[in-house]
C-alpha cells in the first residue's frame, strides 16, 4: 500500500487530494487499486507517507502494535472500510446469476450416508482386517460380508 497525490485543476483554483493505493495482481499484470480517498488533508510529509500507509494496512488486516493508535491512522481506517463496504454491496448488485431456493420445499430421494462407510472401510484397510481374518481360517465368504 502507498498513499498517491492527486490534483485537479478546476477554472484556477487547484485541489490535492490523497488517496491510498494497493498494487493487486491481475491476469494482465500489476494494477493500482484504490483503498479510499483520504480527502484533501495533508497527511504528513512526504516522506512518512510509507509509515503511514504500512501503519494503515497493518490496521486494516487487523494487527495488533505496541504503540499507541494515531487518530490520523484510526480515521483512514475507518474511511478504507466504509470504501470497502461500500464497494462490496456494488458488487453484491451485480450478481444476476444468483438465483433463491426455498429450503423449506427441498426434496431428497434414495440419501445415502458416505461418511462413516467410508471412514470404517479406511480403517478396515489401514488394520489389514482382511489378512487377519484370512489368516484366522475364516472363508473369502465370509469375510467379503
Amino acid at each position: 500500500m502507498y498513499i498517491r497525490k492527486t490534483t485537479r485543476k478546476v477554472k484556477d483554483k487547484v485541489y490535492e487530494n490523497y488517496l491510498l493505493v494497493e498494487s493487486v495482481m491481475t491476469p494482465k499484470g500489476p494494477r493500482q487499486r484504490t483503498i479510499c480517498s483520504l480527502g484533501h488533508l495533508k497527511p504528513r510529509p512526504r516522506k512518512e507517507w510509507l509509515l503511514l500507509a504500512q501503519k494503515v494496512e497493518t490496521a486494516l488486516k487487523g494487527q495488533l502494535t505496541f504503540e499507541e493508535k494515531e487518530p490520523e491512522v484510526e480515521e483512514i481506517v475507518e474511511k478504507a472500510k466504509a470504501f470497502e463496504s461500500q464497494e462490496k454491496r456494488a458488487e453484491k448488485d451485480k450478481d444476476d446469476d444468483v438465483i433463491s431456493i426455498h429450503t423449506d420445499k427441498v426434496e431428497m430421494e434414495k440419501a445415502r450416508e458416505a461418511g462413516p462407510v467410508h471412514v470404517g472401510y479406511q480403517f478396515w484397510e489401514k488394520l489389514e482386517m482382511d489378512e487377519i481374518l484370512k489368516r484366522a481360517g475364516f472363508s473369502e465368504k465370509v469375510r467379503l460380508l
